[in-house]
């Protein structure tokens, strides 16, 4: 319809690209340095010190320490440091309202522990949280002429870029949301946040390699009966994620009417601790360098042994983020799918591996995050095969009709 759009004047795209430039260099910036401090945090607990005291492998009972300890650590971080960490994670989605600036080192200091302490859970949603509280915090008072949601977006696509090296993802999900005035473009929309995505990708990809693929042989033509198969394997692990759903606020008020944040997520560190002696160190962690490890290694596991790291996983991965433990659940939830296609591959060789895992990825990613370009990108990334792009397209569509109308993993206040 003519005239129903406006086209934004292009100094108001320009005024907004040298703070989007530096938004997203300092996202990425941020992330890495958390990152880079978790990691050396958790070789210096996990590795070293077990050397250091003559503790040969890798016992259940350490595990099962650490996890608990952390969840000391993080339950006092919760408790008593100022700024409490953040509003509990369970209650918020990957882009939230800014946070008071104030939280930001109580938040940092908890993801920080929880990252290190073998928690499965991921960075993405805290030090989103944390960068979009920085620029809103230092965009209102230095730009107060933008508007404040800008500052949202730009921080948001920054940090999303950064996460997965590439701002198409940040292009994609910011698609989903009410970002901008109604009625400009939706290319006008996403410059400046574009922008932020690029540069924080850029920052990333120049100083980490991004560590979001797996190895395995690429997709080869297509056959029709890979509709079939790929619809199957994503809708079951749909369900198995539509199960962490429905079980999500039952977990959730059982640690709540605990007392208090130390009792409660220690309390889940403990479970996790028996989890993680259970699945063993394959299952503990973000699962980003796992999942590399599970498939350069997978004919080592069983048949058995796959189920069991995924059912410890998904087990896991329910209590971190039912119990209080600030981090995000992309990243498992990535490392779990990538295990279900595994072991889809493995009930039925004639499934390719890369459209097995790539199905498993969509299916659990679009239970737990309701975000289709979301799972659709991380589906195509893990494998980084475009070919299997317009099939995926296909088998997106049972498991979105079966979660469709379902509950969030989310815990709605008040």
């Amino acid at each position: 319809m003519a005239g129903s759009t406006t086209a934004t004047k292009p100094a108001a795209l320009l005024a907004l690209a040298v703070p989007a430039l530096l938004i997203g260099i300092g996202s990425s910036l941020l992330l890495l340095g958390v990152s880079t401090v978790a990691e050396v945090l958790q070789k210096a607990v996990w590795d070293r010190l077990p050397h250091a005291l003559g503790i040969g492998g890798e016992p259940a009972w350490w595990t099962f320490l650490i996890l608990t300890l952390a969840g000391v650590a993080v339950g006092l971080t919760v408790a008593k440091v100022p700024g409490r960490a953040g509003p509990d994670p369970a209650t918020e989605g990957l882009v939230a309202p800014p946070i008071p600036a104030p939280v930001v080192p109580s938040l940092l200091l908890a993801t920080v522990l929880t990252l290190a302490g073998g928690v499965s859970l991921g960075p993405e949603n805290p030090i989103t949280a944390v960068n979009i509280a920085l620029a809103f915090a230092l965009g209102t008072r230095l730009l107060p002429a933008v508007p404040r949601e800008a500052w949202v977006g730009l921080a948001a696509a920054g940090t999303i870029g950064a996460l997965f090296g590439t701002p198409v993802a940040a292009a994609l999900i910011l698609s989903e949301t009410a970002l901008g005035k109604p009625g400009t473009p939706l290319w006008d929309r996403l410059f400046a946040p574009l922008v932020a995505a690029g540069a924080g990708a850029l920052t990333t990809v120049a100083l980490a390699a991004p560590m979001l693929t797996v190895d395995v042989p690429g997709y080869r033509r297509f056959e029709f009966a890979d509709l079939a198969s790929g619809s199957v394997i994503a809708l079951a692990a749909c369900a198995l994620g539509l199960l962490l759903v429905y079980a999500f606020p039952h977990v959730h008020a059982a640690f709540h009417r605990l007392p208090g944040p130390v009792v409660a997520i220690t309390a889940g560190g403990a479970l996790l601790g028996v989890l993680g002696a259970i699945g063993g160190r394959i299952t503990l962690f973000k699962g980003l360098d796992e999942m590399k490890t599970l498939t350069a290694h997978a004919s080592s596991h069983s048949t058995g042994g796959l189920l069991l790291i995924i059912v410890v996983k998904l087990a896991a991965l329910l209590v971190a983020a039912a119990c209080g433990f600030r981090g995000g659940r992309i990243f498992p939830a990535v490392f779990t799918g990538l295990a279900i296609g595994l072991l889809a591959n493995r009930l039925v060789g004639a499934v390719p591996v890369s459209l097995a895992i790539s199905s498993g990825v969509l299916g659990l990613l679009v239970a737990l995050t309701r975000q289709g370009w979301l799972s659709l990108f991380m589906a195509v990334a893990v494998v980084t095969d475009i070919k299997l792009l317009p099939l995926l397209c296909v088998v997106i569509l049972p498991p979105w009709l079966l979660a469709m109308g379902r509950p969030e993993m989310l815990i709605k206040e008040g």
